[in-house]
């Protein structure tokens, strides 16, 4: 986690999540604590992701579907099953 100052923050879990968590921290041989921290910080990163990926959607400038006064294609044009054969 790099060399950030680090906060302590308690976390009260039902005993069958605490289970699983002091388990899995014996497998990847590390605390709990920091197996929490892992996971809050992978949760934080892809929000963060998530986040600006849906600021970029936005920015971006509409696009129009076709040609001025051009009509859309029907229902039955964009599925024209006989043509995809």
């Amino acid at each position: 986690m790099g060399n950030r100052a680090m906060k302590n923050v308690t976390v009260t879990v039902d005993e069958e999540t605490a289970q699983w968590a002091r388990q899995r921290s014996a497998e990847l041989g590390i605390s709990v604590s920091r197996l929490v921290g892992e996971m809050l910080r992978g949760q934080m990163q892809q929000d963060q992701r998530y986040e600006l990926a849906m600021r970029q959607y936005l920015a971006l400038q509409p696009r129009p579907l076709g040609a001025p006064n051009q009509g859309y294609a029907s229902r039955e044009e964009i599925h024209d099953r006989a043509r995809l054969r």
